[in-house]
């Protein structure tokens, strides 16, 4: 097996228009069709199907760890921002603190 150190993270689309953050050391099209087939019995097998909005791959397993329990803490505008790759719109979030 010639899998690649790290891991990507990845957030799902799911389809009652949720979205879903992981992480996958193992491929990320392996972890995307095991989500899609109800591998997982938690939050995306009941929202299927999901689809793939964006990932990142990260050679260092920490630091995916890491960026995964970020993302999982944001708004989901700040979700959208980053599936669009919109990262001043990022920083203005993270700015803001009503």
């Amino acid at each position: 097996m010639n899998e690649e150190p790290g891991a990507h993270v990845y957030m799902l689309r799911c389809a009652d228009g949720s979205y879903y953050v992981g992480s996958a050391r193992l491929g990320l099209e392996r972890r995307l069709s095991e989500h899609n087939n109800g591998h997982y019995g938690g939050y995306t097998s009941k929202r299927l199907p999901v689809e793939l909005a964006w990932s990142e791959h990260f050679p260092i397993l920490t630091d995916a760890i890491a960026v995964e329990r970020q993302i999982k803490g944001w708004s989901r505008a700040k979700k959208e921002a980053l599936i669009r790759g919109d990262f001043d719109l990022i920083r203005q979030l993270s700015k803001r603190r009503d």
